[in-house]
């Protein structure tokens, strides 16, 4: 008797168990199709209206029609490859490949007409049939490198030419030159040499914004064709630089500097 019943048992066991592998590869297998209609169709095929149904309410992401559409909007012929799939229970793990030309302003970088294919891997969260949560990791570095905002040997350079700007603003004046700032930093990003460009503020005891521009430039004759595009461009706009600092009280440093590199 207690041998039968060790049977029975084992049987019962052994059922429960292909029943929870047979439920697992199931519940696999459907996490995988929300993630292959979210790529091949709302992503691939810009049909965003079908977001709602793969995206929950509660995920807790940047809005993720908002990220979609910033980079198709940047990059029109965008598409995401995706190499390999893997779902483990709530997850899926997507290996995927970023593919587009730069046609439009991404992330204040103007466009720059450059092809990109850039890796990464994307770890999804799934609940009831829909995303969650998502983890992004990619090769931030090498996408900038491709789109020529960071040169491709990131040392520096005994020929690299340090463009840096200080700028003293009293608090009226701000709106007016983050303004004109926005302008030329996105200017000069289109110009042949340039290697990368970066701004920073603080506020002084006196209540005016101290904002300093740092622009890296190739070599001294890409830095002289950007000042020369620069000042072609105010002739055009018809727009006097020493003029609105001297009307908007804002006091200037500035200086060419080179790269100290290690001896």
């Amino acid at each position: 008797m207690k041998s039968l019943l060790y049977l029975v048992s084992a049987m019962l066991l052994s059922q429960m168990t292909i029943a929870q592998v047979a439920n697992k590869k199931e519940v696999n297998m459907q996490n995988k199709e929300v993630i292959r209609r979210l790529y091949d169709e709302a992503m691939n095929k810009r049909n965003t209206a079908l977001l709602p149904e793969l995206i929950s309410a509660a995920y807790d992401g940047p809005d993720f029609k908002q990220v979609v559409t910033g980079l198709t909007d940047a990059f029109p012929d965008a598409q995401w490859i995706v190499k390999d799939v893997v779902a483990e229970g709530n997850k899926v793990v997507v290996f995927q490949q970023f593919q587009g030309t730069h046609r439009g302003t991404f992330q204040h970088i103007p466009a720059t007409g450059r092809r990109v294919a850039s890796d990464g891997v994307v770890a999804y969260e799934l609940k009831d049939g829909k995303v969650i949560h998502s983890e992004t990791l990619t090769n931030r570095l090498g996408f900038l490198q491709e789109l020529g905002v960071l040169p491709r040997d990131i040392n520096g350079s005994p020929d690299n030419v340090i463009f840096i700007d200080k700028f003293i603003v009293p608090a009226g004046a701000t709106k007016e030159f983050f303004e004109r700032v926005k302008i030329n930093r996105d200017l000069i990003k289109t110009v042949p040499g340039f290697i990368r460009d970066a701004a920073y503020t603080y506020t002084d005891s006196d209540g005016n914004t101290v904002c300093v521009t740092v622009a890296v430039w190739a070599n001294k004759a890409a830095f002289e064709q950007a000042r020369e595009t620069v000042q072609a461009s105010y002739k055009k706009e018809g727009f006097d630089m020493p003029g609105m600092l001297k009307r908007l009280n804002i006091t200037i440093d500035r200086g060419v500097y080179r790269e100290m590199l290690p001896q």
